[in-house]
């Protein structure tokens, strides 16, 4: 999964909160007519809007240009500092997506680098052969070969502590990648049964070449600042780290298919609403209009030939508790916290106008209109002050004044929030009206853009912050990746040994309907540990101009990047 981040097969991806605030801290639980009515919006939303046109039908050249809201240090896309979604987006464009998943999450092999994925139990061991095209080659020159994938194995695997993957899922259940009848194929035995197999090599993580993976100083550097090796449709023209822009061109060497376009830019634009500006000003194709800023998706609707798609995907917001602060280190706090924060009084606020559903999520792996969705939020997922106010209590922190003490220090915590986006300010004003309720001091803490997940996240810098997990069409598989010990994408550091067994057990079922009973099993044990607080399904809206092809709110499909591009 990425974080706004990005979510993978194992990745998750984390999706700033990009957004101008919504608005309305009155809310009230939703009603049992306002519920139904969300549920039915949620029907009617698409699983894809990407306007699909043939590929002879669309327009060859052309230049695309999109916004992005935070700009890399960190191009190589495995590291814990590289998994952003919009690095992934970026990095679609050149390098490998080995297996690609389609609108209803069903992986095939991408035959411009995959010509065979098949997985054989017979031998009482998992064991997957990958099959790579003759024609797949690195842009320097160096063919794509077996040893790419056990580099793969070698960097994610989690054995080598020197390696800061953003996940190892998966990869650790692998026993061995070895060669198989030549170069270009590459069997991996698992030790452990992984029915997520396909997620490996996938979207994310990305293959990048055995040379980085091989060692942890390369894996660390190479990609720093930098994306020296491509293998795609486009290859890197300039990274300009002054105007934080990233240009690629169609690739010459490119075996598959040509791509449509010319060029792609990437532009960072930090807030929403300047991204919306230089749509309106036809300085960018599209624009994503994130939760929270519904004046944005007016202003949006009003440009001409503009065409406002959505689609439902595997993203979500919620709010990442730390779990070893001095305040939040005892649980039955963290479920104090819990109780104070009214997660439909969020919700309301960021989704108002936004023409989304107002539901608010009740389960951490799978989202509203997935079939394994059960809310297990349970009583911790109810707004109850009262009920906050005496697990507080109990816990020593008594109230003394406007707010609550215990040993002469105060009951304070910190809110970090990106600095560039309204919408996540809103939200911590909203649960610092709601804390103080209970007697405890909330203090928002803004912080650059750039250095949100890198300085303040990744580092444990925080005691309660929101932001988004991007996901992927295997939701079953991020589980070890946000919520087990030791992972270093579990960023409040929660820990629970039920827990990582529930998720053990879970991620090796081969069975899918048992597999979804044991997800949600672990999942109730999260809601207990209150490692994170879901809010609401996110929304994935965006304006492009109405001539764009094959471009749009992807849902669970893989982009696919040669047929993107103009009509008439």
């Amino acid at each position: 999964m990425k974080v706004g981040y990005r979510a993978a097969a194992g990745i998750a991806v984390l999706a700033m909160a990009v957004a101008a605030c919504g608005g309305g801290g009155d809310a009230k639980k939703p009603s049992a007519e306002q519920s139904q009515q969300a549920q039915q919006q949620m029907a009617e939303t698409p699983a894809i809007s990407i306007n699909p046109v043939p590929y002879d039908q669309v327009k060859d050249g052309g230049t695309l240009t999109l916004a992005v809201g935070q700009w890399p240090s960190q191009w190589n896309p495995n590291h814990v500092d590289g998994n952003q979604r919009d690095t992934a987006t970026m990095l679609d464009t050149v390098l490998p997506q080995m297996m690609v998943a389609d609108e209803n999450a069903t992986f095939t092999p991408n035959p411009d680098f995959l010509t065979d994925a098949k997985v054989d139990t017979s031998s009482g061991k998992q064991v997957v052969t990958w099959t790579i095209n003759d024609k797949a080659t690195w842009s320097d020159g160096t063919p794509i070969t077996w040893k790419d994938v056990e580099a793969m194995w070698t960097a994610n695997s989690g054995k080598n502590k020197k390696y800061k993957p953003a996940s190892t899922d998966g990869w650790d259940r692998v026993e061995s990648v070895t060669k198989g009848d030549s170069d270009k194929v590459a069997v991996m035995t698992f030790a452990k049964n992984y029915p997520d197999w396909q997620g490996l090599l996938s979207r994310s993580p990305q293959l990048i070449p055995a040379a980085t993976n091989s060692d942890p100083e390369k894996y660390e550097k190479d990609y720093l600042q930098k994306i020296p090796v491509t293998a795609g449709p486009f290859k890197v023209e300039k990274i300009d780290e002054a105007t934080k822009t990233l240009t690629v061109v169609r690739d010459d060497k490119w075996w598959g298919k040509k791509a449509k376009l010319d060029k792609i830019i990437f532009r960072t634009i930090e807030t929403p609403a300047a991204s919306v500006n230089a749509f309106a000003n036809g300085e960018l194709d599209a624009v994503e209009i994130p939760p929270g800023s519904p004046a944005d998706l007016k202003r949006a609707k009003e440009v001409p030939n503009v065409d406002i798609r959505k689609a439902l995907s595997p993203n979500w917001r919620h709010i990442t508790v730390n779990n070893q602060t001095d305040f939040l280190k005892d649980k039955s706090v963290r479920h104090a916290v819990a109780y104070a924060i009214n997660r439909d009084v969020i919700t309301q606020s960021d989704l108002k106008d936004m023409d989304w559903p107002l539901q608010t999520l009740g389960n951490h792996v799978f989202m509203n209109n997935h079939k394994g969705y059960v809310d297990n939020s349970g009583d911790l997922g109810k707004y109850n002050p009262e009920k906050a106010k005496q697990l507080l209590d109990a816990a020593g922190w008594k109230q003394e004044g406007e707010y609550r003490k215990k040993d002469g220090k105060e009951f304070a915590l910190s809110f970090v929030v990106p600095a560039g986006v309204p919408y996540a300010k809103t939200e911590g004003e909203l649960t610092q009206a709601m804390l103080k309720e209970v007697g405890v001091k909330l203090t928002i803490r803004p912080v650059p853009d750039d250095k949100f997940f890198t300085d303040f996240i990744i580092k444990g810098d925080f005691d309660l912050v929101p932001f988004s997990w991007i996901g992927t069409p295997l939701p079953i598989s991020a589980l070890p990746q946000i919520y087990k010990t030791g992972s270093e994408s579990n960023f409040p550091k929660g820990s629970d040994p039920a827990l990582d067994a529930a998720i053990d057990e879970t991620v090796g079922e081969m069975d899918p309907a048992k597999a979804i009973e044991k997800a949600n099993a672990a999942d109730k044990l999260i809601w207990d540990l209150v490692h994170t607080i879901p809010l609401y399904q996110r929304p994935d809206i965006q304006a492009t101009k109405k001539n764009l092809a094959n471009l749009g709110p992807w849902g669970y499909k893989a982009p696919d990047w040669t047929q993107v591009g103009f009509t008439g």
